[in-house]
């Protein structure tokens, strides 16, 4: 009887401890916000407002309609209590979020933050605030709300190191395997990564700008084409902004942003692809015998230290509490290992000034407002593509670049007893590469270096920037297809610019080239397999069209050549690459040449549709789950697409498509997957930015 009151005791504490000693936000201040949503008829909210927090409001309270439980992870990560949600994995990142002082940041800085930043993030707060009260059915974690601008602000922090590897090279220090190489080397390369989200180091981006001249009717024109995940935490949102103050943005956000990300006002626009620099430096800390003190320039410093609790959920109510400790040393976070302890210093460290940054981007006017903006550097890392109604298009390889010394290799890890390799703080503005109006007319980006984006002629000269920044040497074949079709064709069309961002072509050029010329090459060692496999790929036209009997097989190639080009590894083993392909292809079809449209699904509820395209094609589809028929369920690629255009008069008009609907996780709902089917086919959605257009296009219209 006492083991049994005992297990029970310690049952009912684990089901209770978590939401007990979880500490209760306080609530913005309450107001009154004056907002009206307006859904088209894709479902895409169009919210107004008297003024900017009442929009925020409206964006909170729309997107949680449409994905509160994407939103409650969010502000559970913001709060240290994504293991209580979703277990072990949640908890890795509420550590994160102690090691990097998230949290820390935000308490200290954000007082400091102007005033009408601070009314927008209280006003989506209060917006999330609003659905949870009315909803509570839906809240999945006791205690997580009522939320607040802090917690909205601490998600910018914890999240933006992560878009440029941050969590590659934690990885590899707690684990003791070799650091992310940091470069390509001389030879470009073996793109970028993005690595949030689920299979992150092989995501990525195109971008697309062309200028009045190079255009076929004098418009300037954006294209936006993000890569993400198609479900979770960085799935992007559509929507359209308006406040009587003058606030009107269409565009993506993804979840806890209290405004869009990128997209179009009236005169300007931009998209963002990842881009990898080397921002993260790593010194071995000396220590001494007890391990609470590292040496310093001779003298010995007390390592910060910070004992956390994380939350573990098992199973049901159940959540074990796990106590792990935290370091920091001068340079930055440490991370202990069997090797020893290292400190990191990475680029945007301890700082929210990306809150702020993001939202006079979208309220900026004219390319001297964006470029001001710009020039705050709170966003750490991500290339930002440029156009405007005035004709302006620029490619800002955008980049908190660390300071660093001469005569170190930041690649490797440093010496981290010495303050002569360590510098803190970040460059000039100034020293952000960038090419603006070049003469080709054009700008593309497909996460390579920036060094190639405009085409030969117009291109960025890499002597001109410091080999300190990092600057990567990276290709794609995305970028190699990319600057292909936009150099030969000199007026380029809207029509033009459609089939380019939705080619399915692979390059001859490049590492894409030699790979399948390895490929065929290899020996089949009487495997009759393989050598029908490699029969099949010398008939291949190069194209991920869906067309050709071997348009599966070399999408799976390229699916392998993603993985180890992407993470800058050694060429993988070209036959047994192939073995693992027919294998696959015979236990599923029983044949190596189905049509690729039969293997490629894009699969959301009862929604099963063909998909062409492929990995680091620019028409993507980059990653996917293996179904239980053996399909591949796309799950990751093409993303938000938008076509953004000014005309000669200077007025805006867009389009745009993403895989699913606008209500991403309501199965019920009639935007659940209502884009698919244009989606599979290339084909696009009035946006209805100017309000007289929507007008004629509300299906809903409500007070939230």
């Amino acid at each position: 009887m006492g083991v049994a009151l005992l297990l029970v005791l310690a049952a009912i504490g684990l089901a209770t401890w978590e939401p007990l000693t979880a500490v209760r936000a306080d609530a913005p201040p309450p107001h009154h916000y004056d907002t009206v949503i307006a859904r088209d008829h894709f479902g895409v909210p169009h919210i107004f407002g008297a003024t900017d927090p009442d929009v925020a409001y409206g964006i909170a309270y729309a997107h949680a309609e449409d994905d509160f439980s994407t939103l409650q992870e969010v502000v559970a990560m913001a709060r240290g209590r994504l293991g209580a949600l979703d277990g072990a994995d949640g908890a890795k990142t509420d550590y994160v979020l102690h090691l990097l002082h998230a949290r820390e940041t935000t308490d200290r800085d954000y007082l400091k933050q102007p005033a009408d930043v601070r009314l927008l993030l209280d006003g989506y707060a209060s917006g999330l605030n609003a659905y949870a009260a009315r909803h509570p059915g839906e809240v999945k974690l006791a205690r997580l709300f009522p939320v607040n601008g802090q917690d909205i602000a601490t998600g910018f922090v914890m999240r933006s190191p992560f878009f440029f590897g941050l969590d590659a090279t934690l990885a590899a220090l707690a684990g003791d395997t070799p650091l992310p190489k940091e470069n390509a080397g001389p030879q470009p390369d073996a793109p970028d990564v993005t690595p949030v989200g689920p299979d992150g180091r092989e995501n990525g981006s195109n971008a697309f700008v062309v200028a009045p001249k190079r255009s076929s009717d004098g418009f300037t024109r954006l294209v936006s084409n993000s890569h993400q995940p198609w479900r979770g935490a960085v799935a992007w949102y559509e929507l359209v902004v308006h406040s009587k103050t003058g606030w009107n943005f269409a565009g993506a956000m993804l979840p806890g942003a209290p405004y869009p990300l990128l997209g179009h006002n009236e005169t300007l626009g931009w998209t963002n692809t990842v881009n990898r620099p080397d921002l993260i430096d790593t010194y071995k800390l000396v220590l001494d015998g007890d391990g609470s003190h590292y040496r310093f320039d001779g003298q010995w410093r007390s390592l910060e230290k910070e004992t956390v609790w994380l939350p573990v959920k098992l199973w049901g109510p159940f959540v074990l509490p796990v106590p792990k400790t935290v370091y920091r040393a001068v340079q930055g976070p440490v991370v202990e290992a069997k090797s020893g302890a290292y400190a990191i210093h990475y680029a945007g460290a301890d700082q929210l000034r990306m809150v702020e940054q993001y939202y006079r981007l979208t309220r900026a006017k004219t390319f001297d407002d964006w470029q001001r903006a710009m020039a705050m550097q709170g966003v750490p890392a991500t290339n930002f593509l440029y156009a405007d109604a005035a004709g302006n298009i620029a490619y800002f390889y955008n980049a908190s670049f660390l300071k660093r010394k001469p005569g170190y290799d930041y690649s490797k890890v440093l010496p981290g007893d010495t303050s002569a390799d360590y510098a803190p703080g970040t460059v000039p503005w100034s020293m952000v590469p960038r090419n603006v109006n070049p003469r080709s007319g054009f700008l593309v980006n497909a996460n390579s270096t920036p060094f190639l984006s405009a085409g030969a002629g117009s291109e960025m000269n890499a002597a001109d920037w410091s080999p300190l920044l990092g600057i990567e040497t990276d290709t794609t074949n995305r970028d190699n297809r990319a600057l292909e079709l936009m150099s030969a064709n000199p007026a380029i069309s809207q029509a033009d610019l459609e089939r380019i961002k939705f080619d399915t072509g692979v390059s001859r050029r490049g590492m894409t080239g030699k790979w399948f010329a390895d490929l065929i090459a290899a020996d089949p060692k009487g495997d009759k397999q393989v050598a029908a496999a490699q029969a099949l790929l010398r008939q291949w036209d190069w194209n991920l069209d869906g067309k050709g009997p071997a348009d599966a097989l070399a999408a799976l190639m390229m699916k392998t050549w993603q993985k180890w080009h992407y993470n800058r590894q050694p060429e993988a083993d070209p036959r047994a690459t192939l073995v693992e392909a027919t294998a696959y292809l015979n236990r599923v079809f029983g044949r190596l040449d189905p049509p690729l449209g039969a293997m490629l699904r894009l699969r959301q509820g009862k929604v099963d549709l063909p998909l062409d395209g492929g990995p680091e094609v620019l028409r993507a589809a980059a990653n996917w789950d293996e179904a239980p028929d053996g399909r591949l369920a796309v799950k990751h690629g093409d993303s938000f697409v938008m076509f953004v255009q000014w005309d000669k008069t200077g007025r805006v008009a867009s389009k745009s498509i993403q895989p699913f609907g606008a209500a991403t996780t309501r199965p019920d709902s009639p935007h659940y997957t209502d884009q698919s089917t244009l989606f599979v086919a290339h084909k696009l959605k009035p946006v209805w930015f100017y309000p007289r257009d929507l007008k004629a296009n509300i299906e809903r219209l409500y007070r939230p």
